[in-house]
């Protein structure tokens, strides 16, 4: 509760002291980014909490990824592709570009969340140990998740007169490419979601 107060009087600091500059988030789309990125971490949150180790390390064959795994690959990619908008960032501005991006955020959500095309996680983003426990994969995932949350709910950043290639969409703004982080990792949690749903899951 707290914390959604705090967000709150950052939107209304940011709507009064900044003026909407081209290229900058709309108030409705800084509330649905925050919105979107608090919603899908809960929603992993709530699937992995009270796991056993058991359960976290189960694998329907060798071909898919445990609950483990794809919650370490959430985290490994959730800080690459923060950085990769970073990047992106720090290049000069071509709001001329608009028109190579083909999408909306919804049209962009609705391709990341369909499971039915599937893509091969690079190799640094294959999960492996790269973190030393469980533990550890989910505090990298908050730490990244709850740092973004907050500068999305405040920067003055013109996202949309930014733009980077991405390796599966295309030229994306980078407000796109940052909903894009969410959806990633709502994509793996229905990811989670479907290991748990296995009929030979170990039950609690």
């Amino acid at each position: 509760m707290k914390r959604l107060f705090l967000l709150s009087i950052l939107f209304i600091a940011a709507s009064f002291s900044h003026p909407l500059k081209e290229g900058s988030m709309t108030p409705e789309e800084r509330k649905f980014a925050v919105d979107y990125f608090n919603k899908t971490k809960e929603r992993l949150l709530k699937d992995i909490k009270g796991l056993s180790p058991e359960q976290l390390n189960f694998r329907a064959d060798t071909a898919h990824w445990s609950v483990s795994q794809c919650v370490e690959h959430i985290a490994l990619a959730e800080n690459m592709i923060w950085q990769f908008c970073m990047m992106g960032l720090k290049q000069p501005a071509d709001p001329e570009k608009a028109s190579e991006d083909k999408f909306t955020t919804e049209k962009l959500i609705s391709l990341v969340l369909d499971r039915s095309t599937k893509f091969k996680a690079p190799d640094m983003l294959q999960p492996g140990k790269k973190f030393q426990s469980f533990d550890e994969s989910v505090h990298a995932y908050l730490s990244r998740r709850d740092s973004t949350i907050a500068y999305l709910a405040s920067t003055q950043d013109l996202l949309k007169d930014h733009y980077i290639n991405h390796p599966a969409f295309g030229v994306i703004n980078l407000y796109h490419a940052v909903i894009f982080v969410a959806a990633h990792s709502e994509r793996h949690t229905e990811q989670v979601e479907e290991v748990m749903a296995n009929p030979a899951f170990p039950k609690k």
